[in-house]
């Protein structure tokens, strides 16, 4: 929540969080209840401040194995709050980079196959994404004191900025945050140009 409220003031407008990966279905079946539970609570108390705060919410990640309550819960967010702007909030939940993938490869064959697309190109394949219309990021933060960036976006972030941090998620707070930006903002950075 900190970070979310604390985001549109550091400039922020797209936030995007990794809240359940496909490889956390491996985690005891306690667990993965209790994450969902807390996934669920949070969306339920939540909805209505972002309403008012001008936080739009979304969801990525593949829908099908959440529990009907959850899916209903994030799809009346992603309703409620659709016309927001103030900031675009992303949640990824039961999201793996490679499992977007697989299926931004099928949607795509399928566009193609019905002429709907004209031919294969990364900017077809972007519009096949979960992310389709969100632009890429920037900087991704990496807590827990991982060095890897664990199947997040790696179409999306293909150029992005990458901070590690050894704080746990939970711990991160706004000034974290705004350390990690005006880092980010003295890096040069070059694309390939001259």
């Amino acid at each position: 929540k900190q970070i979310v409220r604390a985001a549109p003031d550091l400039g922020i407008e797209w936030l995007t969080v990794y809240a359940f990966s496909t490889e956390n279905w491996k985690r005891s079946t306690q667990e993965v209840l209790g994450l969902m539970g807390i996934f669920a609570r949070y969306i339920d108390r939540e909805a209505a401040n972002m309403a008012r705060e001008g936080v739009r919410m979304r969801f990525i990640g593949e829908r099908d194995a959440l529990n009907p309550r959850l899916k209903g819960l994030m799809n009346s967010i992603e309703e409620r709050t659709a016309g927001n702007s103030r900031l675009n909030f992303t949640a990824a939940i039961n999201y793996g980079g490679r499992d977007e993938l697989t299926r931004a490869a099928s949607k795509l064959a399928q566009r193609l196959a019905s002429g709907e697309v004209a031919e294969a190109s990364e900017a077809a394949l972007a519009g096949c994404l979960d992310t389709a219309g969100h632009p890429d990021p920037d900087l991704v933060i990496r807590t827990s004191g991982e060095s890897r960036v664990s199947n997040f976006l790696p179409f999306q972030a293909a150029y992005a900025e990458y901070e590690f941090t050894p704080v746990l998620w939970p711990d991160f707070t706004p000034d974290m945050l705004e350390a990690c930006l005006d880092r980010w903002g003295q890096r040069a950075r070059r694309f390939g140009g001259a």
